[in-house]
């Protein structure tokens, strides 16, 4: 037995000679080791994927699914929906309280439904065309999409049900068209007119909901909450009304029915419309011609919001021109409680605690401090602040110009090179686009406050944009 085993020994070192072997068993030829077998792995040990295979699946980690989410609802693209409610507000003549809030949370919950619900009924096209999406890569399931799109417009619904039945019922008006576009009308030629008709809805939401919040507040203050005395006393002059929980708005100007914010969200609808048109190609690409016409409306648009300020605003009335008034006197022109000179001359100011019809021909419920004192301004008494005619013509003309910086480059630039990069840039352009043109909307009609604070959400806009696409 010893005698076999050293023999074996001994012929190993010529074994190993004739026939040697490389690292991981695999033989080699001329001191260099053999191409290894070709099992889909590129890199040295086989340790990097090969380009044209996909990647491992990541983790499901916590960060991963709010990823997920923030892709599904396009966060990027919320900050383009307050200004609708600003707008309208402004519209109306009224300044943002409770009910403008209200149709804020309620356009923010239906335009997310709108999202959830979009990349549901796109999931099989997605899949072909937008594979990263979060539907399609398996990262979000179905079901959780299309249970998350029904609980959002629940909720849409129920703030706009606070904020009084007709706001309920332009929210329902926005609800059905936004389930009827992403369901059915989408792929239709009626599409582009879907969204934008719940664009325009969504701008009359903010208008109804804050013009029925004042209306509920004035009548608050004028008749009282509780039994007593002071529901059916007449409010003394001078007095301040009394504090209900929807007396928050107050008017920024001649109060307007609800129907005048129809030519804005006509506006912003025929500015969807376009942007709408351009996204039906933006997966393949290849069409010159609607950037091309989206283009030339958005130039017109802004033409028009332009053009709109230097007329009067429907329903407002006649400013008549500067007269002179006796000393003395408490009729002023530019009063909004005057609108015509008094037939029978002017007795001076009322004596504190007395009341002359004559004098106020409107409701008493309504504050008059007597004449402001010279240089002073208070926003009770002059609902046009003395800077407006000069502020508000710079701000319009800011805001349509960066509108238009906004959205017509990137259309400019899909219609020269239809690609769909370019085209999507272009989407995502028209989207953005539309902050600018809300600010532009809300100056126009005596709001520049307004329109400054929606311009403040384009930082914000564009920062997360470079982290979450829009489209």
């Amino acid at each position: 037995m010893r005698r076999l085993l050293l023999s074996a020994l001994g012929a190993l070192p010529a074994a190993l000679r004739a026939a040697p072997a490389g690292l991981n068993g695999r033989a080699v030829r001329g001191g260099r080791p053999a191409a290894a077998p070709d099992d889909g792995l590129s890199g040295t040990g086989g340790t990097a994927p090969v380009p044209d295979r996909h990647r491992p699946s990541p983790g499901r980690g916590r960060g991963d699914t709010v990823r997920a989410w923030t892709e599904l609802f396009r966060v990027s693209a919320l900050f383009s929906v307050p200004g609708d409610a600003l707008a309208g507000a402004a519209a109306v003549g009224r300044s943002p309280g409770r009910g403008t809030a209200l149709a804020i949370g309620a356009s923010l919950c239906l335009y997310e439904a709108g999202m959830a619900l979009n990349d549901w009924a796109d999931r099989e096209e997605d899949a072909v065309d937008r594979p990263h999406r979060p539907i399609p890569s398996g990262r979000i399931s179905p079901s959780a999409a299309l249970g998350a799109a029904g609980a959002l417009t629940a909720a849409g619904l129920a703030l706009a049900a606070r904020a009084g039945r007709p706001a309920l019922a332009v929210a329902t008006g926005l609800a059905a068209t936004v389930w009827a576009y992403d369901l059915h009308l989408k792929h239709t030629k009626a599409g582009p007119a879907a969204m934008a008709a719940a664009r325009s809805l969504d701008l009359l939401l903010g208008a109804t909901a804050t013009a029925t919040a004042m209306s509920t507040a004035t009548a608050t203050s004028y008749a009282g909450t509780g039994p007593g005395p002071r529901a059916t006393r007449p409010m003394r002059l001078g007095a301040v009304p009394p504090t209900g929980p929807d007396n928050v708005a107050r008017a920024a100007g001649p109060a307007r029915s609800p129907l005048a914010a129809l030519p804005a969200a006509l506006v912003l609808g025929a500015h969807t419309y376009g942007v709408t048109a351009v996204s039906r190609h933006e997966a393949q690409g290849g069409s010159t011609a609607v950037p091309l016409a989206v283009l030339a409306t958005t130039t017109a648009l802004a033409a028009a919001v332009l053009a709109t300020h230097q007329r009067q605003r429907p329903g407002e009335p006649a400013r008549p021109g500067p007269a002179a008034t006796a000393p003395g006197s408490s009729y002023r022109p530019d009063h909004p409680h005057h609108p015509a000179a008094p037939a029978m001359p002017d007795l001076g100011a009322p004596l504190p605690g007395t009341y002359r019809p004559h004098h106020h021909p409107t409701a008493p419920s309504m504050l008059d401090l007597g004449a402001p004192q010279p240089g002073t301004y208070r926003p009770g008494h002059h609902p046009h602040r003395p800077t407006a005619p000069a502020l508000t013509p710079l701000l319009l003309t800011a805001f349509t110009g960066a509108y238009l910086r906004t959205a017509g480059p990137p259309l400019l630039h899909a219609a020269l090179n239809p690609s769909p990069p370019l085209t999507q840039r272009a989407v995502g352009g028209g989207i953005r686009a539309m902050i600018p043109l809300q600010a532009a909307l809300a100056a126009r009609a005596g709001a520049p406050g307004s329109g400054l604070a929606v311009m403040a959400l384009v930082p914000l806009a564009r920062s997360l944009a470079r982290k979450v696409s829009p489209t």
